[in-house]
C-alpha cells in the first residue's frame, strides 16, 4: 500500500516540477519572498539567542547560578526541539503562511513581556513558552521555499533566508549585550523583542500566499512509521547524534565564555563580550566552504575535520592570553558551522522519501544538544570554572570524532543525486 501511495505524492503540486507560476528570481514576488523570509530568520534567531550574552546579568540580578541562568536558553531550545517534530505536520493541515506569521508575532510578544517580569521563575516560564511559539518558523520556512520557488531560484532564496538566520543570531546577541552594558539587560531584551515584532509585521505584509500548498490531514500512524524507518538506516542515527554533539558543544562554549571574560583578570565590559559574537559571521563562510569541500571530496572524508578543528579551538580557550581565547572561539565557530552544513545536507541525501521527517529528527537532536549540554555545562563551570567547561566540551567533541569515524565506515549510497534539503540548513544557532 505504501509503495502505491508514494508515486502519487511525488506528483502533487507541492513537490512537482517547476510550474509556470513558481516564484523566480528577478520578479517582484521573489523580492517580496526574500524580504519576508530574511526578516523572519532575523527575528527568529535574534529572539531565541538574545539571552545568551545576558546570562551573567541574570546571575547578578536574580542571584542564580550559571547553570540556572543557562536555563533561560536551554528550556527554550528543549521545547523547540520537541515542538518542531509536530510544527511541520500542523502546517500541512493549516497552511504555511498562517503558522509562520502566528509563530513570529506570538514570539515577539513573549520576548517583550520577558523584559518586564520581575520574577526569575516567570522569566523561565515565558522562555519555555517561547520554544513552543518559535517552532512554527524554522520547521516551515524551508518547506514553503521548496514548494513555491522555481528550481533555478531556490538556491538563492534559501541562501538569503539562511543569511537572515545568521545575522539574527549574531545581531540578537550583539544588540542585547551592548545595550545591557549601557542601559540594563531589560532594555536590550525589549529592543530585540521590538525588532522581532516589526519583522513579524513585515513578514506578514510581504510574503506571497502559498500557490502550491496542498492541505494534508494529519496521519499519525503513517508519520510514526516513517520516523521508525529512519532508524533502520545505517547512517541517519549517527547523523542525528552528530547534530546533538555539534550544537551541544557550540552553545555550551558561548553560554559560559562570557562569565570568564567578564571576570578578572580580563574584566571585559558587556559591550566587548558582545562584540566577540561577531565571529559568528565566520559561519556564513565556513558553512559554504566546507559544504563545497565535502561535495568535492565526500562528506565522510571531511566531517571529522570539523570536529578536529572544534577540539583544537576548545584547547586554545583553556589557555590564558585573551587573543588565544578569541582564536579558539573562532576555530570552534568555523568547525561548528562547517560540520552542521555537512551533516544536515547528508541527512537529506540519506533520507529518500522521508526527507521531511529526517530533517525534523535531525533538528530535534540538534536543539536537544543545545538544551541538555548547554545546561549541563553550568555544573562543570560551578565546580571547576572554565577548565571544567572546556573539559566537558572536549568530551562532546571527542564523541563527535568517534561518530564521524563510524560514518566514514558506512557504505555510500549509489546513484542517488543530492536533492535540495528544505529543512536541513534552516537551523542556525
Amino acid at each position: 500500500m505504501h509503495s502505491s501511495r508514494r508515486p502519487a505524492a511525488a506528483t502533487t503540486p507541492a513537490t512537482a516540477g517547476p510550474a509556470p507560476e513558481a516564484i523566480r528570481h528577478g520578479t517582484p514576488a521573489f523580492r517580496r519572498t526574500n524580504l519576508a523570509l530574511f526578516a523572519a530568520g532575523l527575528a527568529t534567531f535574534g529572539l531565541l539567542y538574545c539571552v545568551q550574552p545576558l546570562m551573567p546579568e541574570f546571575s547578578r540580578d536574580y542571584g542564580v547560578s550559571a547553570a540556572a541562568s543557562a536555563l533561560s536558553l536551554s528550556l527554550t531550545t528543549g521545547v523547540l526541539a520537541v515542538a518542531m517534530l509536530f510544527a511541520g505536520a500542523l502546517s500541512d493541515a493549516v497552511g504555511r503562511k498562517s503558522v509562520m506569521a502566528a509563530s513570529l508575532l506570538s514570539s515577539a510578544v513573549l520576548v517583550l513581556a520577558t523584559a518586564l517580569v520581575p520574577d526569575w521563575h516567570m522569566l523561565l516560564v515565558l522562555r519555555t513558552l517561547l520554544g513552543l511559539t518559535l517552532s512554527g518558523l524554522p520547521a516551515v520556512a524551508m518547506t514553503y521555499l521548496s514548494e513555491e520557488m522555481h528550481a533555478d531560484s531556490i538556491g538563492l532564496g534559501m541562501g538569503l533566508y539562511i543569511a537572515g538566520n545568521a545575522i539574527g543570531g549574531m545581531g540578537g546577541r550583539l544588540v542585547a549585550g551592548v545595550l545591557a552594558d549601557h542601559f540594563g539587560w531589560r532594555v536590550g531584551v525589549a529592543t530585540v523583542g521590538g525588532i522581532g515584532f516589526v519583522s513579524a509585521l513585515l513578514f506578514w505584509a510581504s510574503l506571497p500566499p502559498s500557490r502550491h500548498f496542498v492541505r494534508q490531514p494529519l496521519n499519525v500512524r503513517h508519520l510514526l512509521a516513517r520516523f521508525a524507518a529512519m532508524f533502520r538506516d545505517a547512517a541517519l542515527p549517527w547523523l542525528f547524534a552528530s547534530g546533538f554533539l555539534l550544537l551541544g558543544a557550540f552553545v555550551t562554549v558561548y553560554n559560559y565564555i562570557g562569565y570568564r571574560l567578564l571576570a578578572p583578570p580580563y574584566s571585559l565590559s558587556q559591550t566587548l563580550v558582545g562584540a566577540i559574537f561577531s565571529v559568528y559571521l565566520i559561519g556564513t563562510f565556513s558553512s559554504a566552504w566546507m559544504g563545497h569541500l565535502a561535495g568535492r571530496l565526500g562528506r565522510r572524508k571531511v566531517l571529522w575535520t570539523a570536529f578536529a578543528l572544534m577540539l583544537a579551538g576548545v584547547a586554545l580557550t583553556a589557555l590564558s592570553p585573551l587573543w588565544v581565547i578569541v582564536l579558539g572561539i573562532v576555530a570552534i565557530t568555523f568547525g561548528f558551522f562547517g560540520g552542521h552544513s555537512i551533516a544536515s545536507s547528508w541527512v537529506g541525501r540519506r533520507a529518500g522519501a522521508s526527507k521531511a521527517q529526517a530533517s525534523s529528527m535531525y533538528l530535534f537532536s540538534y536543539y536537544m544538544g543545545s538544551s541538555l549540554a548547554g545546561a549541563g555545562g553550568g555544573l562543570f563551570y560551578a565546580s571547576h570554572g572554565w577548565h571544567g567547561v572546556a573539559g566537558f566540551v572536549g568530551l562532546l567533541v571527542l564523541a563527535g570524532l568517534l561518530v564521524a569515524w563510524r560514518l566514514y565506515r558506512v557504505p555510500p549510497l549509489v546513484n542517488v543525486a543530492t536533492p535540495p534539503t528544505p529543512a536541513s540548513q534552516g537551523a542556525m544557532p
